[in-house]
């Protein structure tokens, strides 16, 4: 979060698996009561209703805008930003992003979407906010998590921020973006737990809870049977296998080329990936596409200042 003149800058990445903003990450998971829950430690009041955050899983869904469990994580990662400097009542512009080809036809209505009339009144974690979204700022998923320095990439470099639900790829030329050269394909990490979830029961006649199977996808390795690790490990390493084959569809050489991996999916890379270190760069900080939107927000709004 940044101070803006009387307002704050919050940078928001709305992910199908989590939300980040530039200190916090949490599971983009959401459950709705009419009446109070049991448990109430990650709990959400807000007309009226009662949301329990972090559970269950959101699906796919290209356009965000025609779900309102968005808005909701959305007021959450304010709350969680507000709460780094014990803020309870702010003047919020809001920095998010959209894959990058999608942007053309999704940002006004995005923008909407996340626009509401007048103050905003919710509670969260027992402690009650009031909030006014002023302005919304839309950017490029992919190109946010090197924007603090992609300026100073030499060479053609390209950039795969491999997501929950999609893969957005982008070229860049000595610190350039092309705009003729990006990619956004339904091919996040999710599909991966989805495959090996059958692949798993195929083989097993078992079912594998998803809670593993993350623990794999992010450590490598996980406190299960050799037999049953070796059988998700290999569907992992096809899946990651079939990532670099869609890389090089997009004309991705490794000779010629730097390669920088960044969103959940980089993790999945490192560890069933053999790469040429040399000639790829993992972005490991799981907020560095929210830190990307803020830092772009924060330069445009203080270069619009200097007109």
């Amino acid at each position: 979060m940044k101070l803006y003149q009387d307002k704050v800058i919050v940078a928001v990445d709305t992910g199908y698996g989590n939300i980040k903003t530039a200190n916090h990450c949490f599971r983009a998971g959401i459950t709705a009561y009419d009446s109070e829950p049991l448990f109430t430690r990650d709990m959400l009041v807000y007309g009226g209703k009662y949301y329990l955050i972090g559970e269950g899983h959101k699906e796919f869904l290209p356009e965000k805008q025609l779900d309102e469990d968005y808005f909701l994580l959305t007021l959450v990662a304010i709350a969680k930003e507000l709460k780094t400097t014990e803020m309870t009542e702010a003047d919020v512009i809001l920095a998010v992003g959209l894959p990058l080809t999608w942007m053309t036809m999704q940002k006004e209505t995005f923008k909407s979407y996340l626009l509401r009339d007048g103050d905003i009144h919710f509670t969260y974690r027992k402690v009650d906010y009031t909030i006014r979204i002023s302005d919304v700022r839309i950017y490029p998923q992919g190109y946010a998590a090197i924007a603090p320095f992609a300026s100073e990439l030499k060479g053609v470099n390209l950039i795969a921020d491999i997501g929950n639900g999609t893969m957005n790829v982008l070229y860049i030329v000595n610190g350039n973006p092309l705009s003729g050269k990006m990619y956004t394909e339904k091919f996040g990490t999710y599909q991966c737990t989805l495959a090996i979830r059958e692949e798993f029961m195929r083989q097993t006649r078992r079912e594998l809870n998803d809670a593993i199977i993350d623990e794999i996808l992010i450590n490598g390795t996980a406190d299960i049977a050799k037999d049953d690790l070796k059988l998700i490990k290999a569907t992992a390493t096809a899946y990651v296998a079939d990532i670099f084959r869609r890389l090089r569809e997009h004309g991705y050489d490794e000779n010629t080329m730097k390669l920088y991996l960044t969103g959940g999916g980089a993790c999945l890379v490192k560890h069933f990936y053999k790469v040429n270190k040399d000639r790829v760069t993992f972005v490991d900080d799981i907020c560095a596409a929210a830190k990307g939107y803020e830092y772009m927000a924060d330069l445009q709004l203080r270069a619009a200042d200097n007109v």
